[in-house]
């Protein structure tokens, strides 16, 4: 008994002390701690959701595993066959000084060989720049876009994606995202391979003239690929199923890629035309022409700024007679003049991925998801 007298008490002493407190805050408002709303950041949170989502499964998807061992022996094979012929042709090219006593950069060999290179066999082995160019660039884009969003509707997954509390743009913000920095992970990893089997090899380092326009490649790369990476997000938007996407895109690659130089040289046949009886301004119109609509194309212009920025004798992006005449002054241009030079090709490249990723945004954004 003394015990329930005791808690009696304590509930009674409890009650008056609650009617206490609720007497005195009567009209009184109640102060309540201050909450702070969280930092966003710049990248909303929907990028960051499904960026890192599509980002951890690509790096532990086989497709990943296959572009970065591709791409790696693709490499480093095309700098060891020609690291002999680079190591001969190094000794004649640095015996001999350009305008002002220049020599030529050696390093920039290991990426992309000398247009003019007077070695057949220089000239029978793709440089890096080149496989890059013509095949695993276009590949690794397209390998990561074609079924960015048709896998997503095949498998049931999309209602449920944008049916979560996130913009509906972040979902094709993301992926894009996520797979250009795969892109990026997988280009970088394989310079940096190339250049220290380089430098094994040759036993030359790099001057801070060449690390920059190879950081400018770089750059220029990932925007060529990501060329390709958002025409394939379009294809994947426009088309429901993977399948008809992969197909659409692979044979845009392979038309412009094997028969896009005969297909300029036949408009440039009409738009310039010359014959057997043509005067010598009239073929150097149809060479210009020819050159122009080349400049045109992704792989053309890819192939131009490539030209320029890894060979600093080039002063001009003419892929067919860049000196005519032979009287031009054999000098080494500084990366700032060469980055000049191609600077319309480069923003003339940014625009066509930006116009193919608006396409796959505006479509995306307009079609009916249902569940």
């Amino acid at each position: 008994m003394p015990d329930q007298r005791v808690k009696n008490r304590a509930a009674a002493r409890g009650l008056r002390a609650r009617r206490g407190i609720a007497a005195a805050s009567v009209g009184k408002p109640v102060e309540l701690p201050m909450l702070e709303a969280p930092e966003t950041g710049r990248i909303p949170a929907g990028w960051r959701v499904i960026g890192a989502r599509e980002l951890a499964e690509y790096l532990l998807s086989v497709r990943f595993t296959i572009l970065l061992v591709v791409m790696g022996i693709a490499g480093v094979a095309a700098v060891y066959i020609l690291s002999g012929t680079i190591k001969q042709a190094a000794g004649d090219i640095a015996s001999r000084p350009f305008f002002n006593g220049q020599t030529y950069p050696v390093f920039l060999l290991l990426y992309s060989l000398p247009p003019a290179a007077s070695d057949s066999t220089l000239q029978a082995v793709p440089a890096f720049s080149g496989i890059i160019g013509v095949f695993l660039g276009p590949l690794m884009g397209l390998a990561f876009g074609f079924d960015a969003i048709s896998n997503e509707r095949a498998e049931g997954t999309l209602p449920r994606l944008v049916a979560q509390p996130i913009h509906r743009d972040d979902v094709i913000n993301g992926k894009f995202l996520a797979s250009l920095t795969v892109v990026a992970l997988i280009l970088g990893a394989v310079m940096l391979l190339l250049a220290g089997f380089g430098i094994y090899q040759l036993g030359v380092l790099p001057s801070v003239d060449v690390a920059i326009r190879l950081v400018l490649w770089f750059v220029v790369t990932l925007f060529y690929v990501g060329f390709w990476l958002a025409f394939a997000v379009l294809a994947s938007v426009v088309f429901r199923r993977a399948a008809t996407a992969a197909l659409t895109v692979l044979s845009v690659w392979l038309i412009l890629t094997f028969f896009g130089g005969q297909i300029v040289t036949i408009i440039a046949g009409y738009l310039a035309p010359y014959g057997a009886n043509s005067t010598a301004a009239q073929q150097v119109a149809n060479s210009k022409m020819a050159n122009t609509l080349f400049g045109l194309l992704p792989n053309g212009m890819f192939a131009q700024i490539t030209q320029v920025l890894l060979d600093p004798r080039v002063n001009t992006f003419n892929l067919i007679a860049p000196d005519p005449t032979g009287r031009a002054l054999t000098a080494l241009l500084p990366v700032q003049q060469s980055l000049l030079v191609v600077w319309p090709q480069i923003v003339l490249l940014v625009a066509f991925m930006v116009a193919c990723f608006v396409g796959a945004y505006v479509g995306f954004m307009r079609q009916e998801v249902r569940a």
